[in-house]
């Protein structure tokens, strides 16, 4: 033992007293610290994505060619398109009525040509009324001249 007889040799460890926690529970208040402490962000709620988007994970990539005819196969769509030869017709798929829209996917109905191209929004799809045209499913240089955008000549390059 010490000669020293200072008040700090007689304090007693922590661990008397059921260390830092207890210690803390003396001196503050540790029922209204957790109740007024913040708990974090709640948790999100998926179900509300899973309503927008359906699970379009066993999908298989590569568009509607399944679900689509030709427009060649179409005469009402032929009328509509007047300039456009055959071989350009037989390229255009058009969505059968009832085939489920990607979402985010471009399309431009050939009934209603005036309205441009739109977005699909999920759980949308072709109806009767209506004949789809997917871009993803159909040639650029088809798709601008379908929509109105002209294109730009190719200048060749010498070479």
């Amino acid at each position: 033992m010490s000669d020293d007889h200072s008040p700090g040799d007689r304090r007693q460890p922590y661990s008397d007293r059921g260390g830092p926690a207890a210690r803390h529970a003396e001196t503050h208040d540790v029922r209204r610290e957790a109740a007024t402490n913040p708990t974090g962000p709640e948790p999100v709620d998926e179900s509300f994505a899973a309503q927008l988007a359906p699970d379009t994970s066993a999908a298989e990539p590569g568009g509607h060619a399944d679900e689509s005819t030709s427009a060649a196969d179409d005469k009402d769509i032929a009328r509509t398109l007047q300039g456009w030869d055959d071989g350009e017709l037989a390229q255009l798929s058009v969505l059968e009525p009832g085939t489920a829209l990607d979402q985010g996917g471009t399309y431009v109905d050939l009934n209603d040509l005036g309205r441009g191209p739109f977005k699909a929004m999920g759980g949308h799809e072709a109806g009767s009324g209506n004949r789809y045209v997917a871009k993803r499913d159909t040639d650029y240089e088809l798709w601008n001249k379908l929509v109105g955008q002209e294109t730009e000549a190719r200048v060749e390059r010498p070479v």
